[in-house]
């Protein structure tokens, strides 16, 4: 009679589990190598790449892979994060990046954004410009709003991949710990308004993000980002319907709901994401984080510089889809 394992298995039903496990390994690689020469990669690209992902396939399944205290898994972040939303920074939004040379390559500092574009695509291709641009490959670690981790499913993504809940004692903490942190303060307000409003910036509310960063020693880069504008414009909003899905807003665009799932697909409008000099903090302290007065006028000078960037920067594209 032949031996049975622990899990009721015997030798022959191991045999077939390895060579299956084999078999998506193979499939894999082939995937990667043709999604590769479909990409123009060249071919010692394509190799760095495939032994990266079965890398971090081996990772994965031995358990040898690591989260800090606010949930960041770099390995995830790196090979699927990234790697998903990369053909979307490179060939769909065409993203170009300006400015780079004004992100530190180490130590803390709050980069702050405008937001739009209805669906929050445009704090993603940050990530991707920050990280591939960096000298130093450094990662933008996001505060997001709570609906965002709301989901279990969703907020254990946007964990993996960097995020975290827009709080002052998280911002506190990731600042503290050296970390380029992402911040959009317009929140709902900027990525939910309507298309006829596009490009004006929203009210920035309290400037809790600069007293964080004043509490921190951090620089703050004003970070201006056009293009997500244009890939799903709101052309109205059903309250009703965001109230009944318990949503901030339902967009009515050119496509959505018309084309139901199709219509989600975002347009391929053309970006730029502009990483200004950091705002002049000499001579400002913890202390002065606590000044509402000079807190309130910082506030104004980062969403000034943001705004004057983004109308710069929409006479530098042109047309939008071009």
């Amino acid at each position: 009679m032949g031996e049975v394992n622990a899990d009721g298995a015997g030798p022959a039903a191991h045999v077939v589990l390895e060579a299956d496990i084999a078999d998506l390994v193979d499939l894999l690689v082939g995937l990667l190598r043709w999604a590769g020469q479909v990409a123009g990669l060249p071919e010692h690209e394509i190799e760095q790449s495939v032994a990266a992902k079965l890398s971090f396939l081996r990772h994965r399944l031995t358990g040898e892979f690591s989260v800090d205290e606010f949930g960041f898994d770099e390995e995830f972040a790196e090979h699927v994060h990234l790697t998903l939303l990369r053909p979307l920074f490179r060939h769909w939004f065409r993203v170009e990046v300006v400015g780079a040379e004004h992100l530190p390559p180490e130590g803390a500092a709050l980069l702050v954004m405008n937001h739009s574009g209805t669906i929050a695509f445009d704090v993603l291709m940050a990530q991707v410009a920050v990280h591939d641009h960096s000298p130093t490959g450094r990662w933008l670690r996001l505060l997001g709003a709570d609906l965002l981790f709301g989901s279990p499913v969703l907020g254990d993504l946007a964990r993996k991949a960097g995020a975290t809940l827009a709080t002052h004692a998280d911002a506190a903490g990731l600042l503290e710990r050296g970390h380029l942190v992402g911040v959009c303060p317009e929140g709902f307000k900027g990525v939910g308004k309507p298309f006829r409003d596009r490009y004006r910036l929203q009210r920035f509310g309290r400037g809790g993000f600069v007293a964080a960063a004043l509490r921190a020693g951090a620089p703050i880069i004003p970070t201006a980002i056009i293009g997500a504008e244009e890939t799903y414009p709101m052309l109205a909003n059903l309250p009703q319907v965001a109230k009944l899905l318990k949503l901030p807003y339902f967009p009515v665009t050119p496509l959505f709901p018309h084309l139901g799932v199709l219509g989600v697909v975002p347009l391929p409008s053309k970006w730029i994401i502009q990483f200004g000099p950091p705002i002049d903090t000499a001579g400002l302290g913890p202390a002065d984080a606590d000044d509402a007065m000079l807190v309130f006028e910082l506030t104004d000078r980062v969403r000034e510089s943001i705004q004057r960037t983004v109308y710069e920067l929409l006479e530098q594209r042109g047309p939008a889809f071009f």
